[in-house]
């Protein structure tokens, strides 16, 4: 039997499948059906500082005082409804979910204000959680705001959360750098130990007849795995941080692209919220079954192998490969 076993962010898991921030998590019972179905570790649903502030009903406040913070952005996040559980309850799950199984639980941060930053990650650790994951679901939607001052707020929130805690730290980051490649290196100087490709953005649609923007959520799909599929391959080797893949897996030919990629980790929510719990335990037996006939004899054996680094035409990655397409597609 293949050795499914990897390393995340510094934490040893059974799996490379891990549950990513969804509200299954909400419910310990649907925590411990994920731990029994194989799933490597489990992100609990974001805590949002928004939803706190609301329930003490300082929102007001904390928009007023933190003006740089664009009120623009304040529209695209999900219904705070779908989240509604408070601080004292997240912190609860995170205790009684230490208590009962043994994979690791990763809690998922989305602040607005330094204070808040700071305050919940120093609860999240002191609850037991193994490690954060800091979601900064922020939309530069200021035309004047510069890409220097975009990536001078992402690095100078990590390197407060690193400063505040001790546990290890994951970046869920934004596809929409200019160099994702160097805003990655920066991250990890910055305290970061793991990266999260890539943060999906909740964004509008119009409902063109009522005049208004609608806030629906489409799930991921596995055509979706093509832009953190390629900058995982990039990164792979050249940054020292664990990477993980949260887009678009469907079933275990996207974990294994990812894996071969030089992802440690893919997680999944879409699917899971689609298929239902057990679809984990599908998905590492064909996980198995595509390592048995490869054959590969563990994860660590299979990961980066499609990396940049170690195909045989790195420039696959690069110009080179959109000329080839465009001759390809010329040539039918």
């Amino acid at each position: 039997m293949p050795d499914l076993r990897t390393t995340y962010m510094g934490l040893s898991l059974r799996s490379p499948l891990v549950v990513s921030a969804n509200p299954l998590s909400q419910k310990l019972d649907n925590i411990l059906a994920m731990e029994d179905a194989g799933a490597g570790a489990i992100v609990l649903f974001s805590l949002f500082e928004e939803q706190i502030r609301q329930e003490t009903a300082t929102l007001e406040k904390v928009y007023r005082s933190t003006t740089n913070f664009s009120s623009e952005a304040s529209d695209f996040f999900p219904d705070l409804h779908d989240y509604s559980v408070g601080t004292a309850k997240y912190l609860e799950i995170i205790r009684k979910a230490k208590e009962r199984v043994d994979i690791p639980i990763i809690a998922s941060l989305n602040g607005i204000t330094p204070e808040g930053w700071i305050e919940y990650a120093r609860e999240i650790e002191q609850a037991g959680a193994d490690g954060l994951e800091i979601n900064i679901f922020f939309i530069p939607a200021d035309i004047n705001m510069t890409s220097a001052e975009v990536e001078k707020r992402y690095l100078d929130i990590v390197k407060l959360v690193r400063e505040t805690i001790s546990i290890p730290i994951a970046v869920k980051l934004s596809p929409y750098f200019s160099s994702i490649g160097n805003i990655s290196k920066q991250l990890h100087e910055a305290g970061a130990d793991a990266l999260v490709l890539f943060n999906r953005f909740y964004q509008p649609d119009f409902d063109i007849e009522e005049l208004s923007i609608k806030t629906n959520l489409d799930l991921s799909v596995r055509s979706e795995i093509r832009l953190p599929l390629l900058w995982i391959a990039v990164l792979y080797g050249r940054v020292p941080v664990s990477l993980a893949a949260t887009t678009g897996i469907q079933g275990a030919t996207e974990l294994v692209k990812y894996i071969l990629a030089g992802a440690d980790i893919g997680m999944c929510a879409s699917a899971l919220l689609s298929n239902g719990i057990p679809w984990i335990k599908t998905v590492l037996k064909d996980l198995e079954l595509y390592m048995n006939d490869m054959p590969f004899h563990s994860i660590e054996e299979m990961k980066g192998q499609m990396s940049q680094q170690h195909v045989s035409d790195p420039t696959a990655y690069e110009r080179s490969n959109y000329i080839q397409i465009l001759e390809s597609k010329g040539r039918r």
